[in-house]
């Protein structure tokens, strides 16, 4: 019995000490870029005010939609959406977001954080949350069981060299390849995916920071 007790002892301090070498701090090595009021540029459904779609307490961002809501503007044939992007805007080099979402249940089929911009097509990332799990777009799961709590979220892009990383709770969930440079920049919140969207979609965002190399 006491040999099977240490075992376990071992087991954990073992489990412990993986775990600590795969979470890392993702920031290391990069500078905090200052932003203000300005660096922030809401989009909304076109027929409503900001604050019927977004609120900003206690350095909490609250962001909803539902899905039968209007288009960000007139003649737009994209979903509806609640988003803020980030300025500045980026071509080269290597930069990140970092922040801590809360994703409240029942939220699904709805991008919560992208980079947007590419040299082929729209966006070079879309992170999506699908019954409480992330996916890359709507396929490769990067984390799981994510409602209802915060967790949080750091994306680097290495322009020159055409990588994409996605850190979860400082542990590496995704790397790939970008999609080529272009006029590039980081934005977060709700925005509807094509198809199996829930009726309201929600998120909520703190701390958010953009840093670079």
């Amino acid at each position: 019995m006491k040999g099977a007790f240490s075992c376990s002892v071992l087991l954990l301090v073992v489990l412990k000490n993986a775990l600590m070498v795969f979470a890392v701090d993702p920031t290391q090595g990069f500078t905090n870029v200052p932003l203000t009021s300005s660096s922030f540029i809401y989009q909304k459904p076109y027929n409503v005010p900001l604050d019927k779609r977004y609120s900003f307490n206690n350095g909490v961002r609250r962001f909803w939609v539902y899905s039968n809501d209007k288009p960000f503007e007139h003649g737009s044939n994209t979903r509806p959406r609640t988003e803020v992007q980030i300025k500045p805007d980026y071509t080269s080099g290597v930069w990140q977001f970092e922040g801590y979402a809360f994703i409240p249940h029942g939220t699904s089929g709805a991008t919560i954080v992208q980079i947007h911009g590419a040299a082929n097509g729209n966006t070079t990332l879309l992170l999506r949350i699908y019954n409480g799990d992330m996916r890359e777009y709507n396929g490769e799961v990067i984390a799981t069981n994510l409602y209802d709590k915060w967790f949080k979220v750091n994306l680097i892009h290495n322009v020159d060299k055409g990588k994409v990383m996605v850190y979860i709770n400082n542990v590496k969930k995704f790397e790939s390849h970008d999609e080529g440079p272009g006029n590039l920049y980081f934005k977060c919140g709700v925005y509807g995916a094509p198809s199996d969207t829930s009726r309201y979609m929600e998120s909520r965002w703190r701390d958010i920071k953009i840093l670079k190399k």
